[in-house]
């Protein structure tokens, strides 16, 4: 399992539509863009990694108020062990007139390589 695929099937629960990477198509009021930012091993100490931290950037877009929008991705994350690791409102977007708020988030796996 990859944190990606965990982060589709949890968002794809709540009223948002979400895309990986980029929007594809005209975007709605409100939606979210997963990106990936990073996979490490950085929990070892022998040189054969046991754990694999995967890192990603939830970016909420919202034209309404994004609140409710912030709070029901953060109780779905929390209610799927997926660690919060910072939450910050970007900006509003005056040409599009979308709040950005960005949620980043990693989860341990169990390394089988």
């Amino acid at each position: 399992m990859s944190l990606l695929s965990e982060l589709n099937t949890l968002l794809d629960a709540l009223p948002i539509p979400v895309e990986t990477g980029v929007f594809t198509g005209k975007a709605p009021e409100t939606y979210v863009v997963i990106t990936p930012l990073s996979d490490s091993f950085a929990l070892h100490a022998d040189d054969r990694p046991g754990v694999e931290v995967q890192e990603a950037r939830l970016s909420l877009f919202s034209q309404a108020n994004y609140r409710p929008f912030k709070q029901a991705i953060e109780r779905a994350l929390l209610a799927s062990a997926i660690i919060i690791t910072d939450r910050h409102y970007v900006g509003h977007e005056d040409d599009t007139g979308y709040h950005h708020y960005a949620i980043d988030v990693a989860k341990h796996y169990v390394w089988e390589g």
